[in-house]
């Protein structure tokens, strides 16, 4: 019985930022799973004796298969490469951070873990160590041979999708292309079935300019790339809808027929949704082999080391992760 738990990696993330105290917040509660923390084992004893955190750490072990029990730490630990102090980026850590993911995305891949979960990392400091790192999403994608990751967003019912993440404004409609839009909308059709268990998808697929082009007045980019990719997949039996104006899609009524709302660039889903579930939305990861969810915030540099860090992101990260797992696990059999 205990060997068919699930067994969940959390990645504690940039080191002197939130995330060693919110990997150790978690395991304060109970979890229906085997709970793995990732990070050095001396950077957490330390973080939960400043958190004054009564815990009892001890270390990973593959061959032991136990139910995670509150205040227990199971610690696969990875050395920082010098000592962390709270608030405090270190360039020379950085390598350790992406460590951590490394270790995590090659055990999930093994089916050594059944997902992973990631704290927040400080996208500078890895940049500044002369590592091109432009976030987890586009990393991660790399590391397991995704050709096109799609991050999406998840507040309770309401989940966003990105055709382009992180990019500055002034790429995003020439990456916009049939090609990029259609691969986009099949993976996130397929893992709303596959990953979130919802037979026939319904997407509300946004236009990238204001009033959806406005007929053409406004821009051509709805006539000229997404509608005729959204006709063609309706005619492979996909439920669309759009290109829908942006302001207005985010309404009661627009909202109830749908189950995930395809926005075209960071800014204009990510906004309504943070404002909507902003300390308990998930970052989630389409299109990977693997089952990957993060929190929706940063580092918070300010917060490390003093108590004030909400976990509540990262826990609902976990509990999107387990049910993900669950589904999973109930499409192989």
């Amino acid at each position: 019985m205990q060997r068919s738990l699930p067994r969940i990696i959390v990645t504690s993330g940039e080191p002197a930022g939130i995330g060693p105290d919110l990997a150790l917040q978690l395991t304060q509660r109970e979890w229906p799973c085997q709970l793995i923390i990732a990070g050095d084992k001396q950077v957490l004893r330390q973080r939960a004796l400043q958190l004054g955190l009564s815990l009892q750490f001890r270390s990973y072990d593959a061959a032991r298969h136990q139910l995670h029990s509150a205040g227990r730490v199971t610690v696969l630990s990875i050395a920082t490469v010098t000592s962390v102090q709270p608030s405090q980026l270190n360039v020379k850590n950085a390598q350790y951070v992406l460590n951590l993911f490394d270790r995590a995305c090659d055990g999930c891949r093994a089916n050594e873990f059944a997902a992973m979960v990631t704290a927040p990392v400080q996208k500078s400091i890895i940049n500044d160590a002369g590592i091109g790192f432009t976030g987890h999403t586009e990393y991660l994608a790399e590391r397991v041979g995704a050709p096109q990751p799609v991050m999406m967003l998840v507040a309770e019912q309401l989940r966003v999708a990105l055709v382009t993440t992180h990019l500055p404004l002034n790429k995003v409609s020439a990456a916009i292309t049939r090609e990029s839009l259609s691969t986009t909308l099949t993976i996130l059709h397929h893992d709303l079935r596959s990953r979130f268990n919802i037979p026939s998808p319904r997407i509300l697929v946004l236009g990238l300019n204001p009033h959806a082009g406005e007929a053409g007045y406004l821009g051509r980019e709805e006539i000229e790339i997404i509608t005729p990719v959204l006709n063609a997949l309706r005619d492979q039996g996909m439920q669309l809808t759009g290109p829908a104006p942006a302001d207005t899609a985010f309404t009661p009524h627009m909202l109830q027929h749908a189950d995930a709302v395809l926005a075209m660039y960071h800014d204009q889903g990510l906004p309504v949704l943070k404002y909507a579930g902003f300390g308990n939305a998930v970052n989630v990861t389409l299109g990977l082999p693997i089952i990957r969810t993060s929190v929706d915030h940063g580092t918070a540099l300010d917060l490390a080391g003093t108590g004030k860090a909400d976990v509540g992101s990262l826990a609902a990260a976990l509990t999107l992760a387990l049910e993900l797992t669950t589904h999973s696990q109930h499409q192989s059999h």
